[in-house]
This record gives structure tokens, C-alpha cells and sequence, in this order.
């Protein structure tokens, strides 16, 4: 991996990081750029704002989730992965206390090409029928976290229904 690209990711995963510990709103670019061990005009070079930084965290997220859930051997384990993932974050959390209406924007069926990538990927991985059931059943988890043994109940109870 050169420089640019693991640049990128630190970036992202420090942001990730300050995002789990003070929320969207609250966190900032230099304490984001202290957190990769990047200078803030490192953190510039790959992203114009802020905005542009949490919009490329979360499609980063997004795909790193539709990743683990393709690399599960069946839907039962890709939905407990999807599921264990969402209910676990740190950030999600903390945004969920915080910055309630950043929330309400990615979850609600829109135009936006997050929601769509979301919703394509979904797809590609459960069926294009089976779409709406999965991506709400997420969805519900990032404001209302689920056990792990609430995780694989209802990951079993999902793959039943999904055939």
C-alpha cells in the first residue's frame, strides 16, 4: 500500500475514533489529523472539509461491512456479521446521542448515493427481493443496538424468512 492510500486510511480511522468519543458535530479537523498522526495539511490533500471526510468515512464503512458480509459462508453468518458490526460501533453510538439528525439523513430512503450504495450492495448480497427487510432491519439496529444472542436469533429468524 503506498503513502496516499494508508494516509487515507489513518485519516479515516482517526476519525472514526474521534467521531466514537465527542460525535460528528464536535469533532474537528485537527483532532482528527492528531489522532492519524498526520499533519492537518495532510488531512487537506485528501479531503477540501470536513463534510467531504465523513462522506468518504461513511462509503468506507458501507463497503468495508458489504465486504465482511460477502466473505460470509452463508446469509445467517453475513446478517450476524452485519448485525453484531452496526450494533457494536463506537461512532454509530455516539452519533446516535449527539448528532440525531445526521442519523435521520443516512437512514432515510432517499436519492442520496450513501443510501444508494447502501441499498445496491444490500442487493448484490441478499437478493434484490429481499432488499427492504434486510436494510430496515439495520437500520433499526443503529438507534436500537442489539445483543450478540439478540444478533443471532434474529440473524436466523431473517435467513429463514430470506430462503
Amino acid at each position: 500500500m503506498s503513502a496516499q492510500p494508508r494516509s487515507r486510511s489513518a485519516i479515516l480511522s482517526g476519525a472514526k475514533i474521534v467521531i466514537a468519543e465527542v460525535g460528528s458535530y464536535e469533532s474537528n479537523m485537527t483532532d482528527i489529523a492528531d489522532r492519524a498522526q498526520v499533519s492537518r495539511a495532510t488531512v487537506y490533500n485528501h479531503f477540501a472539509d470536513k463534510e467531504e471526510m465523513m462522506h468518504s468515512l461513511v462509503e468506507s464503512e458501507i463497503n468495508r461491512l458489504a465486504d465482511l458480509a460477502r466473505s460470509a459462508p452463508t446469509p445467517k453468518d453475513a446478517l450476524f456479521t452485519l448485525s453484531t458490526q452496526i450494533s457494536s460501533d463506537p461512532a454509530l453510538r455516539k452519533m446516535s446521542l449527539t448528532d440525531p439528525l445526521d442519523i435521520a439523513k443516512f437512514v432515510s430512503k432517499s436519492e442520496h448515493p450513501l443510501w444508494n450504495l447502501s441499498s445496491d450492495l444490500i442487493s448484490q448480497i441478499f437478493g434484490p427481493a429481499n432488499t427492504g427487510l434486510v436494510l430496515h432491519w439495520l437500520i433499526g439496529q443503529i438507534a436500537s443496538p442489539l445483543t450478540t444472542s439478540e444478533s443471532a436469533h434474529q440473524a436466523d429468524q431473517i435467513a429463514r424468512a430470506l430462503g
